[in-house]
Formats: structure tokens, sequence, C-alpha cells
């Protein structure tokens, strides 16, 4: 994955929601970063470090307002699909990973192979693994839809079970 050079803000803050807390970011251009559920401000300023070296983090509630807000909507039952931008950053294939994760519809799941199989290399399952493992924006872009081949739960950056509530969640 390419570290990004240019110095840039990275926003972020707390998003708080029920039970859900987890660190949000981004640039001026769009969300970059959904963290997982309870975990410390180090999982963001460590990705942040990789990244955007030398970039500074700055918390900025008001900036990421719109956002939370999506991610209220989507908690509470009232969103499927998010609109607002973003802006990751990886390789080719990563990103081609990631915008095939945002054709999953909601309450739907797809497999490793079917994702890969949608970008047209049927032969890159694991790498298909890796570059969704390597999805920097949680929830946002559903890399929780993506189960094993046999409908089994398999690895999440959040953990199996915030990908377990994930799932419960778009099934209600």
């Amino acid at each position: 994955m390419k570290a990004q050079n240019k110095k840039t803000p990275i926003y972020w803050s707390l998003f708080n929601n029920e039970n859900w807390n987890l660190y949000i970011a981004a640039t001026e251009k769009g969300l970059c970063y959904v963290g997982s559920q309870n975990k410390p401000f180090e999982e963001l300023s460590d990705w942040a470090a990789k990244r955007f070296p030398g970039n500074n983090l700055v918390e900025n509630n008001e900036k990421l307002n719109i956002y939370a807000e999506e991610l209220k909507e989507y908690f509470g039952g009232k969103r499927k699909n998010f609109t607002v931008p973003f802006d990751y950053h990886g390789t080719d294939f990563q990103v081609a990973v990631w915008n095939a994760l945002c054709e999953i519809p909601f309450g739907e799941t797809k497999s490793y192979s079917d994702i890969a199989n949608y970008i047209n290399k049927p032969a890159a399952v694991r790498a298909v693994g890796a570059a969704i493992g390597a999805n920097p924006v949680l929830i946002t872009v559903p890399c929780h839809r993506v189960l094993g081949k046999n409908g089994s739960l398999t690895g999440y950056r959040g953990g199996l079970e915030m990908k377990t509530q994930l799932l419960d969640l778009e099934r209600k």
C-alpha cells in the first residue's frame, strides 16, 4: 500500500452511538478511516502514521459530523447505503476490491471467490482476502458482508464479534 506524501490534516472524532464507540477520520476529500469497536485511539494514530506519515491528526467533531450522521442513521436502521465521499488509498487491486465491496447490497453477503470473480481475478482469492483485511473504512465499505465460501464467518479487522453484530443489524 502506498503511503501518501502530501501534507494534509486528518480530522478525527470518536463516534458514539448507543453501544457503538469507534474512531472515524477524514481528509478534506472524504472519509479515510473507520476504526474497530471499542479500540483505543492508538489504532487510529498507528494507521495514520503508516498511511499519512508526517501529517497531523486533528480532533474536529464538526468536520466529522456528516460521516457520524450517516453512521448513526445506519445503526438506527434508517440508512442502507453510504453517500459520503471516501478518500481511501491503496494499490489499484485493493481499490478495485474495496469498490466491489460497495456493490454488495445491504443485508446480503458474498464470498471471497465472488469478489475475486466480480473483479475478473478468479484465481486471486487470497489476494482479495488480504485487500479486504486492509480496508481502512470499516462498515461504510462493507467488508463485513464477505464470508467464507461455505458461509462461515472469517477474519475481520474489527473482530468476529463486531462482524456478527453488523450482520445481525442488517438482518433486522
